[in-house]
């Protein structure tokens, strides 16, 4: 049985509407939804409100939670002091857009979901905020993996889709105890352990609403549970016309610009030590 899996929808209508016709198109019952409904985005009501109706199962993204527990609750980092500006901009104008009863909503979205063998998280088993990056430490993906008792993992956050199989993995622990009274490092009597453990996968969804992996078209991926395959889809959709949706809503031009490449923008060389206050 396949089901799709799509993240990072941030107030995009007109990616969201694209993809979930497409996963219609696929003919696929089953959707799950990894978080951040909101953000960035021009529509958030309208997101919230076509997830609410489609009865998708949605984890809790970083944005859904700074709407419901204020800006103290990120724990990120913003490459620039302009960077958190307009992040801080976005926040508060989706605050006064969003009506009472969606806020409601990502209010009660769970942390993580689970499938069998398959755990759904927005970031990280650990954070929202936490950043899963393709080409993070292997020893760190496993222990990600495994820790959260799943055989595969998947995440969103990054904007960037990505399947990476931890081959082989075995997770290797040496503990040193006194042998006797003395504790002297010559004295010491150590023990090894070693865990090995089977294939596990880190996989993840991309962005619907903002992609940030060189193309301008939404990401979602399928994961077929009979055949263990996993497909990374691009859909296209009008994105001048949430561009333009952007732009009237009086959010930062940067924004719609972003959109029409594909990928981040932030002027990580004017202020290269600049950490996230909040």
């Amino acid at each position: 049985m396949a089901i799709a899996v799509l993240s990072c929808l941030h107030a995009n209508l007109a990616a969201v509407e694209a993809v979930l016709a497409d996963i219609d198109q696929l003919g696929l019952d089953t959707i799950i939804c990894l978080g951040d409904l909101v953000g960035y985005g021009p529509q958030p009501n309208e997101v919230v409100e076509l997830v609410r109706e489609r009865g998708i199962p949605s984890c809790q993204g970083c944005w859904d939670e700074d709407i419901i527990e204020g800006l103290d609750a990120c724990d990120c980092s913003y490459p620039s002091q302009l960077a958190e500006r307009r992040g801080q901009l976005a926040h508060h104008w989706t605050a006064s857009q969003l009506k009472a009863e969606n806020r409601d909503f990502l209010a009660g979205l769970p942390f993580s979901l689970r499938r069998g063998r398959l755990l759904f998280v927005h970031g990280s088993p650990n954070s929202q905020h936490e950043y899963l990056l393709p080409d993070m430490n292997a020893f760190t993906a496993l222990e990600r993996v495994d820790s959260a008792e799943a055989d595969t993992l998947l995440c969103g956050h990054t904007h960037r889709p990505y399947v990476r199989r931890l081959n082989h993995g075995s997770i290797r622990v040496r503990v040193q105890k006194p042998a006797g009274a003395a504790t002297s490092s010559s004295n010491l009597a150590s023990s090894e352990h070693q865990l090995d453990l089977p294939l596990r996968r880190l996989i993840n969804a991309g962005s619907v609403g903002e992609p940030r992996h060189g193309s301008t078209k939404a990401t979602y991926i399928t994961v077929d549970e009979d055949h263990d395959a996993v497909e990374i889809r691009e859909v296209s959709y009008d994105v001048e016309r949430t561009c333009q949706a952007i732009l009237n809503a009086g959010l930062p031009p940067i924004f719609s610009w972003r959109l029409r490449h594909g990928f981040e923008y932030a002027e990580r060389a004017d202020d290269a030590a600049h950490v996230c206050e909040r």
